[in-house]
């Protein structure tokens, strides 16, 4: 199976038509449901996280890092940077635009079925991507 990576990572990163037309280019790739971390999300929920990630980033740039394909899956590392000009969800809470280069590694464990991805399971590295910016720390050990 040979994946699209780089058309995967534009339809989160480049600007998306308006409209149904947004949905249908993400119908294109994933199944409408798609299961993201064991909970169901419709093509119009990933347009909207998708327009919420376009709005965090000034000029994104995508950097593959690794891809290992076997059977119906697919693992893509990659690193997501840009200047952080919205806000960013993150599991610690909301960053508010800091102005500043944010750089987060990802990975996505993809399961395809019938050539679209049904099911993804996916962990950001948030807090290294904070700690680079100064924007968390770790409490120094209490003895």
């Amino acid at each position: 199976m040979a994946f699209d990576v780089e058309k995967l990572l534009r339809l989160w990163t480049n600007p998306l038509p308006d409209g149904p037309a947004a949905e249908d280019a993400f119908r294109t790739l994933y199944t409408d449901p798609v299961v993201v971390n064991g909970g169901s999300l419709t093509a119009a929920d990933m347009v909207a996280r998708a327009r919420a990630l376009q709005q965090v980033f000034e000029a994104p740039e995508r950097e593959v890092l690794d891809v290992a394909e076997g059977g119906n899956k697919v693992a893509v590392a990659f690193r997501l940077t840009g200047t952080q000009i919205g806000p960013f969800g993150t599991s610690a809470g909301v960053l508010q635009p800091t102005g500043q280069k944010l750089s987060i590694r990802v990975i996505d464990i993809l399961t395809i079925t019938d050539g679209r991805i049904s099911e993804i399971v996916m962990v950001a590295d948030e807090l290294a991507a904070l700690v680079a910016i100064d924007a968390a720390r770790l409490a120094p050990a209490s003895g």
